[in-house]
Order: structure tokens, then sequence, then C-alpha cells
């Protein structure tokens, strides 16, 4: 067993709502073994790489959105995902779409599943919104970005996808034609857009 000091040091961080993971235990001095064990004691659970929580703990409806968060910080919920956190379409996707920078390498995480989008610029950055998950922040695209970026990548949600989150969106006042047109000229998909905005406006 891991020294009494290390053991309460873990728990402790652990029983917050969004864990611990194995970067802030090295920050509190405490090794990785000590995770390892705790782990094959039963008194942790290993959630994802480098995330632990304790046992039993009961994860939020959007718990897989904390994870990617926590592994990979400076990726950015899209597309599908997006949409789902938003509350926008009937999509319920299987795993999680992520914007990631295009030079940044492959993230390295098994559980949940992965859809990594790549992109640079303002195509990266604008549109960025943080949202609390389970005591972290979670950086997703607002409505107005995700609505650009389905149109964007049509080809890989489909354009029943991107009209049914232009439609839903716009009913629901999630955004305004300013900012929609915004984000399509950032994503470069105004030509595209223009047709289907006209006829939901007119």
């Amino acid at each position: 067993m891991p020294p009494a000091s290390d053991r309460a040091r873990v728990l402790r961080l652990a029983r917050r709502r969004q864990g611990v993971t194995a970067r802030e235990a090295a920050a509190a001095g405490v090794h990785s073994h000590v995770l390892t064990r705790l782990v094959a004691s039963g008194d942790l659970e290993r959630v994802a790489r480098g995330l632990y929580r304790l046992p039993g703990d009961a994860p939020s409806e959007h718990h897989g959105l904390a994870v990617v968060a926590a592994a990979v910080p400076h990726g950015v919920v899209c597309l599908l995902s997006a949409l789902e956190f938003h509350g926008v379409g009937t999509q319920l996707p299987c795993e999680v779409w992520l914007t990631v920078d295009r030079r940044a390498r492959r993230p390295a995480l098994r559980q949940p599943p992965l859809r990594i989008v790549r992109a640079s610029g303002a195509a990266l950055t604008a549109g960025i919104e943080m949202h609390p998950v389970e005591g972290r922040d979670v950086r997703v695209y607002g409505v107005a970005k995700t609505v650009a970026d389905c149109f964007k990548y049509r080809s890989r949600v489909g354009l029943d996808v991107a009209l049914e989150a232009l439609r839903e969106g716009w009913s629901a006042k999630r955004f305004t034609l300013d900012e929609l047109d915004r984000f399509a000229a950032i994503c470069r998909v105004q030509r595209v857009m223009r047709p289907y905005v006209e006829a939901l406006v007119s």
C-alpha cells in the first residue's frame, strides 16, 4: 500500500467532482505508482488515460466531454458533439467530435472514442465558449459556429444534419443572422449557405 499521506492526498483530490489527473497528483508530490496501487486496491477508478475518480461516482450527462477536456485541454468540442451539447438537432454521436490544431499530435485517448477535425487560424479559435462540466472547463463551439462548421464539413456529417441544425438553431433564436454570416465567412461557406439561409428567413 502507498504511504498513508500519499493515499489521503490522492483520495482528497479524487473526491472533487472532476476527479484527479495524473498531472495534478504529480503536482501534489504523489508518484504515479501510487495511483496504480490505488486502482489495483479498488480505492480509485481509472476512467481514461491519466484521469481517475472514486469508484461509484455517477457520471453526468456530458461525462465524456469532461474526460476529453482533461486529456486534451486545447481541443474544442465541435460538430455533432457540439450540437448534442447545445441541444440542437437529433444527433446522438457515439464518438466525441473534437477540433485540434492542424499541427497538433493526434490525442492518445481510447475512451471515449474521438473523431478528430483539424483546423487553424480563425477557423480553430473563433466561436469558442467555455462551459463547466463536472468541475472542468470544456471548450465548445457556439451554435452559430457549429452550424457553419456543419456546412463546411457537410461531406462528413451530411447536408441533412447541417440543414437541421440551421433550422432548429434559427427557430430557437440561438444565433442572429449577423453571427451566422460572420462564422460562415470564417469557414468559407457563405455561398453554400446563402440559398438555405434566404429560404429560411423569407
